[in-house]
């Protein structure tokens, strides 16, 4: 049996090892975590449990075909349930947006803002709907590797305005200043500044009209533990608390893998879901790279990092929704402190996520759970987070508690944070970046890392840093990416009993 070695158990490491194991592969997936799922881990603190990941589920397909590979049924493992309310705006003037449901329900918001902004939104809709078919439906789970393949693509790209950047194409659509924000903050999702981010990652406001916003119950990491057990049933190994150190190389091909352990893993393909930064810097020999995958880790924009605070209250907040954004005072200039200046401004946004507005079981009961995400420079910036990450924990706490969390310095509770630090540390993500790369027009498709390595023939890239970029979607398409790349080794034989006891 042919073998093949995932290193990194992101969701883009799981999709592949997943879809490498139903081609017939005996696949180990290799993380540095305590458990699988990569930045997807879980927190418990006195009784509060807090996901410390991606907490935003669309395209829930993406997850189920990967159950599908092996004719299970993802309902067997997680429940997965849409939201009413995807998320709601709070702006700095005091006033509220609720965003989800269907057409009607946000023609209904609108119009209590800017009522001739309605048709404005209808348009942007339908331009979000072209973007959606070309760059998601057609090109998101294509392979990149020549430019001809990109040129291809060019005149059609041109014709939906991918020079523009997404502020550009939504405030081409919409007057109103709360409308024009709440609907270009899609970049930040996926680690981009909506003023430099090319307007094919629009695609993402069609993608939940589309397909909605999901939650799974328990959490992004009872996701990430049914897709551990499906692996385990299929027969992966899983090797935990271990870090690939070195791939070793020769004629041209990927013969090994060597941990922090000492361990020497001999395999026939490699698949990388580590940053590609680290790939290429710290992990493949560098006569073994392409000048193009070495001049991208040194010079490619790096996304923001991340500022995360988890807390729990005392008491609850029934009216705060289960995803709330919190708009500071600022926009352009903030985002321009965090992108370009580096540096950290006294104005702060907020992506404040509350579980147990839907499943009570994040806290004790009569309790609630949360996590405020504030994006801040990366450690490109001269920041010193021993020091700023409690004083950014007492402007979080005293800008919800003036306004949307009254009382809360007096109800947290177990509160900790990540800072762009911890991201480096625990995730060897190069400058603490939150995304990897930026979605730039030009850190985009041919331009972006390539799924096949720039470097041995078998060697492949999934993850945020490469084609078609960060978020779940796509680090699934990414996955699909490789699928397509790496031949079959003869196919799965199924079962509805596990293989072996995996490791």
């Amino acid at each position: 049996m042919k073998t093949a070695t995932v290193i990194g158990a992101g969701f883009g490491g799981i999709a592949t090892a997943l879809r490498l194991r139903a081609k017939g592969y005996d696949v180990t997936l290799i993380d540095r975590c305590e458990r699988v799922g990569g930045r997807a881990q879980v927190f418990q603190r006195d009784g509060y449990r807090h996901d410390a990941g991606p907490t935003v589920l669309t395209a829930p397909f993406l997850f189920t075909e990967l159950f599908e590979l092996f004719h299970r049924q993802i309902e067997q493992y997680v429940e997965i349930v849409p939201l009413d309310l995807w998320y709601r705006f709070e702006f700095p003037d005091g006033t509220r947006f609720d965003y989800g449901g269907d057409v009607q329900d946000t023609l209904a918001e609108i119009a209590r803002f800017s009522p001739k902004d309605q048709d404005g939104y209808l348009g942007l809709l339908e331009k979000s709907r072209q973007i959606y078919e070309l760059g998601f439906e057609q090109l998101a789970s294509r392979p990149f590797h020549s430019f001809a393949s990109m040129a291809a693509q060019i005149p059609k790209m041109l014709s939906l305005g991918s020079y523009r950047t997404v502020w550009q194409l939504v405030a081409q659509y919409l007057t109103d200043w709360r409308l024009r924000r709440a609907f270009s903050v899609q970049p930040l999702l996926v680690g981009g500044n909506p003023y430099d981010t090319t307007s094919i990652y629009n695609l993402i406001h069609f993608l939940e009209r589309k397909h909605g916003v999901h939650f799974a119950m328990g959490g992004t990491g009872a996701l990430v533990d049914g897709l551990e057990r499906l692996m385990r049933e299929v027969g992966i190994k899983i090797r935990l608390n271990e870090t690939v150190t070195k791939i070793h190389v020769a004629c041209d091909e990927v013969t090994g893998v060597t941990t922090d352990n000492l361990n020497f893993l001999d395999t026939d393909v490699v698949v990388s879901n580590a940053d590609p930064a680290h790939l290429y810097d710290k992990l493949l020999p560098k006569q073994h790279s392409k000048l193009s995958a070495r001049l991208k880790s040194k010079y490619a924009d790096k996304s923001m990092g991340l500022y995360v605070l988890f807390f729990g209250t005392e008491g609850k907040f029934p009216e705060v929704a289960h995803h709330t954004i919190w708009l500071g005072q600022q926009y352009k200039n903030l985002l321009n402190d965090i992108f370009h200046k580096k540096v950290l401004s006294q104005d702060i946004s907020i992506y404040l996520h509350r579980p147990t507005a839907t499943d009570e079981s994040f806290a004790p009961s009569g309790h609630d759970s949360f996590y405020a995400l504030v994006p801040v420079p990366n450690l490109e910036a001269d920041i010193d987070w021993n020091v700023e990450g409690k004083a950014m924990r007492d402007r979080v706490v005293a800008a919800l508690d003036r306004t949307i969390l009254p009382g809360l310095s007096e109800t947290i509770r177990s509160d900790f944070w990540m800072t762009p630090a911890d991201f480096e540390q625990n995730y060897l993500s190069p400058a603490g970046a939150g995304f990897s790369i930026s979605p730039h027009f030009t850190q985009s498709a041919w331009f972006r890392f390539h799924n096949r390595a720039e470097g041995p023939k078998n060697l492949f890239l999934v993850g945020a840093g490469t084609h078609p970029g960060a978020g779940l979607p796509g680090v699934l398409s990414s996955a699909k990416v490789v699928d397509s790349l790496v031949p079959s080794a003869g196919g799965f034989a199924d079962s509805a009993q596990p293989l072996r006891v995996a490791e």
